[in-house]
């Protein structure tokens, strides 16, 4: 991935309120899964709302059944939960509180550490062409949060990309399948708490270059601590927002 197009994806427009797009014939549960886990991870469903089946239904024009399905499979990675019985069961977007973070981000330190870990073994040309774009995403996040008027979403956009740069070069099928149902766990946290984090991202870039120092020399085992140390702080530095502003969606 090659800095221009993460740069171009991070300005992509973002989902308004009302623009969910009816799900085409034979697109079925994967497209309204992909659908609304998208407005989740992005807070236009936010922690706390309800998720009437019939509703959701009408509204991508689908039968209630691949609703079911997307809705199932988002309960099971932790999206949604679910309380009744299996018939008057009540789905509600998950809220953002302070344990699931934490898990949530240990979860993602260990398995971008692994990619890590495996990028530094890469050739010395694969790694300086990987280094050399991060190294521009760093300063681009670092100057896209000097401005008066920080643009939060372009933050986390600039920081996503970076971290995907090494995922991209060091997972294999299988990590990289776990990371995708994971990070956009983390997305969330981030969409929603990054306007009030603008203030640590300096400490942020110095990780990062810690990252790019070990990846650039080759060395597995820094690489990958580096990267583990980037999100255990990260979850640390949430946590501390995270009480200061409280949970969302939680009672």
């Amino acid at each position: 991935m090659a800095v221009r197009s993460a740069v171009k994806t991070a300005k992509r427009p973002h989902a308004g309120g009302n623009d969910v797009s009816p799900i085409t014939r034979g697109e079925g549960a994967l497209a309204v899964y992909q659908q609304l886990r998208e407005r989740i991870v992005r807070g236009r469903l936010a922690p706390g709302s309800r998720l009437v089946e019939r509703e959701v239904a009408a509204r991508l024009g689908v039968s209630r059944t691949p609703v079911r399905a997307a809705l199932e499979r988002l309960r099971q990675e932790g999206y949604i939960i679910a309380t009744g019985s299996a018939l008057l069961a009540r789905a509600t977007v998950a809220p953002l509180t302070n344990d699931d973070a934490r898990e949530i981000h240990m979860i993602v330190a260990q398995i971008e550490g692994l990619a890590a870990r495996e990028a530094a073994t890469k050739p010395k040309a694969v790694r300086l062409a990987m280094t050399r774009d991060m190294r521009q995403l760093n300063s681009q996040f670092f100057k896209a949060a000097q401005v008066r008027l920080p643009d939060s979403d372009r933050l986390h956009d600039l920081d996503d990309a970076f971290h995907q740069r090494y995922v991209d070069v060091g997972a294999g099928p299988r990590l990289r399948t776990l990371h995708n149902a994971v990070k956009p766990q983390a997305e969330r946290y981030g969409r929603i708490y990054t306007s009030t984090l603008v203030s640590e991202v300096a400490t942020s870039v110095a990780e990062h270059e810690a990252i790019i120092k070990a990846l650039e020399a080759g060395d597995a085992v820094k690489a990958q601590r580096a990267v583990q140390t980037n999100w255990e702080n990260a979850a640390e530095r949430l946590a501390r927002v995270i009480n200061a502003v409280g949970e969302r969606g939680a009672w």
